[in-house]
C-alpha cells in the first residue's frame, strides 16, 4: 500500500522513478480507507533531502499512511526556500488540537549545544509533551532521540571526544522485541554524531528497555516500557551518499579525522561507498508502523491519549 503525500511535493517524483506507490491527495480523495496519520517533523537542516529520505522508509509496508510536515516557528531554516515550507510544511499552532497514530522526530546538527541553547527548545518541548496525550506513538532519531530520552527521562547527553561517524556493527539485546522482529542477531547501522547517551543511564531506568547496542558506537535502539517512545540512535533513514557528503563538507571545512569508518570498500575514501544497512534499516520502520501504530491505535483517532 502507499504513502499519501501532497502532489507537487520533490519525493513523489523521486520515489516514483525508484517504482515505489505514491499516491497522491487527488487520487487517495476515492478511497474509503482509514489511513494511518503521522506527522513528520523535520529538524534536519537539508529538509528535502530528509522528508525523501523518511518517506522512502515508510512507503515500503501494507499500510496506507497519510504524512503531514511539521516545522518549528522559532528557528529560521536557512537551507530551504520559504515557498518550499509554505506549500508543504505546517506549525504546531495549527496541529496541536488534532491527534496522530504517529509522530517522527527528526535529528538535527545542534548536539555541541546544551539543550536549553538551542533556539527551539521551548517549541519542542512543547511539542514532545503534546505528543504524550495526542499522538500513538513517537518515533525519535539521532539528535530527536538525545532530546526526547532527556525531555521524557531525563537521560543526559555526553559530548565525544571526537565525531562518531561511520557504519558500525549491532547487537541485539532483546530478540523477543517485535521492534527487531526479522533482524539478524548482528546487523550494520550508520551513526554521524558528536554525542552520545548512556548504555547504563538506560538500563537502570524501570521505564526504559535497551534493544540494540554497538560495542564501539554505542547504544543504538532504545523505547519506553509502555511502547509510546522510541529512541534511535543513529540514521538509518541515511542513503548510501548521505556519510560521502558529510565527509566532503567537513573535509572542505578543514575538520579532520572524521572519515566514516566501515563505509567506503578497504576504508579508501576514493572508492564509492556501499549501503550495507538499507534491509535493517526498512524493517525498521516496517516493524514500528505495524507492531506499534496500525495493530494499536484506536479506530477512532480522537480516542488517542485516553487511559
Amino acid at each position: 500500500m502507499p504513502i499519501r503525500i501532497p502532489d507537487q511535493l520533490p519525493a513523489t517524483e523521486i520515489l516514483e522513478g525508484e517504482n515505489i506507490f505514491v499516491m497522491t491527495e487527488h487520487r487517495a480523495i476515492s478511497q474509503d480507507i482509514r489511513p494511518l496519520k503521522l506527522l513528520l517533523l523535520n529538524l534536519m537542516p537539508t529538509k528535502v533531502a530528509t522528508e525523501t529520505q523518511i518517506l522512502r522508509k515508510l512507503s515500503n509496508t501494507p499500510l496506507q499512511i497519510e504524512v503531514e510536515l511539521l516545522r518549528t516557528i522559532s528557528h529560521e531554516a536557512k537551507n530551504v526556500s520559504e515557498q518550499h515550507l509554505e506549500n508543504f510544511y505546517t506549525d504546531f499552532e495549527s496541529v496541536k488540537d488534532r491527534h496522530f497514530d504517529g509522530m517522527i522526530i527528526t535529528g538535527a546538527p545542534v548536539e555541541k549545544l546544551d539543550f536549553e541553547q538551542v533556539d527551539y527548545w521551548e517549541e519542542l518541548c512543547d511539542i514532545m509533551r503534546w505528543s504524550q496525550t495526542h499522538v500513538h506513538s513517537t518515533f525519535h532519531i539521532c539528535w530527536g532521540a538525545q532530546a526526547g530520552i532527556y525531555f521524557h527521562y531525563g537521560v543526559a547527553k555526553h559530548e565525544l571526544q571526537k565525531k562518531r561517524v561511520g557504519v558500525f556493527p549491532h547487537k541485539v539485546l532483546k530478540p523477543s522485541s517485535p521492534l527487531v522482529r526479522g533482524f539478524d542477531d548482528v546487523f550494520m547501522a550508520p551513526h554521524s554524531r558528536y554525542t552520545e547517551v548512556n548504555a547504563e543511564d538506560i538500563e537502570n531506568n524501570p521505564l526504559l528497555e535497551m534493544i540494540a547496542y554497538s560495542d564501539e558506537a554505542g547504544v543504538y535502539l532504545a523505547k519506553s516500557i509502555d511502547s509510546r517512545n522510541f529512541f534511535v540512535f543513529g540514521h538509518p533513514e541515511y542513503d548510501v551518499d548521505t556519510l560521502l557528503g558529510e565527509y566532503t563538507r567537513d573535509t572542505s571545512q578543514g575538520i579532520t579525522d572524521t572519515m566514516p569508518k566501515n563505509y567506503f570498500p578497504n576504508d579508501d575514501p576514493t572508492q564509492a561507498p556501499r549501503a550495507t544497512w538499507r534491509s535493517h534499516a526498512q524493517l525498521l520502520y516496517t516493524n514500528w508502523l505495524n507492531y506499534y501504530v496500525y495493530q494499536t491505535t484506536p479506530y477512532d483517532i480522537d480516542a488517542i491519549g485516553e487511559e
